[in-house]
């Protein structure tokens, strides 16, 4: 699924870095604590989250995701929207809720990781 394809299908608002919407997303996370999203997350390429900071950010760049997806209509800052476009991480945000926009995306076939026995 390309980023272009989350995005209309969650209905977001794309806030930077929209030369990558054709990138391919072949999983996602919806998560707000990141210390969670360092610890159990592997290979995920887009982030969806209701908490807005700028370790977001730095957490998608070390974790080499390529979407963030802010929930609830959260606004990045200036500083954040600046540090995903060193890295060219595509910052989107919508109004759905994180229960939602996951639903959505995991319905349509956007997974996430397999959990361990």
């Amino acid at each position: 699924m390309t980023i272009r394809e989350i995005k209309d299908l969650i209905g977001a608002e794309v806030l930077c870095c929209e030369q990558n919407l054709e990138r391919d997303a072949y999983s996602a996370c919806g998560c707000d604590l990141m210390s969670d999203v360092l610890a159990y997350v592997k290979d995920q390429a887009v982030l969806l989250t209701g908490l807005v900071n700028p370790q977001v950010v730095r957490t998608a760049e070390m974790m080499d995701m390529i979407c963030i997806v802010f929930v609830r209509s959260k606004t990045p800052t200036k500083e954040m929207l600046d540090l995903a476009k060193e890295s060219g991480i595509v910052v989107m945000k919508c109004n759905k809720r994180l229960y939602e926009a996951c639903g959505l995306l995991y319905s349509n076939g956007l997974v996430g990781n397999k959990v361990k026995d």
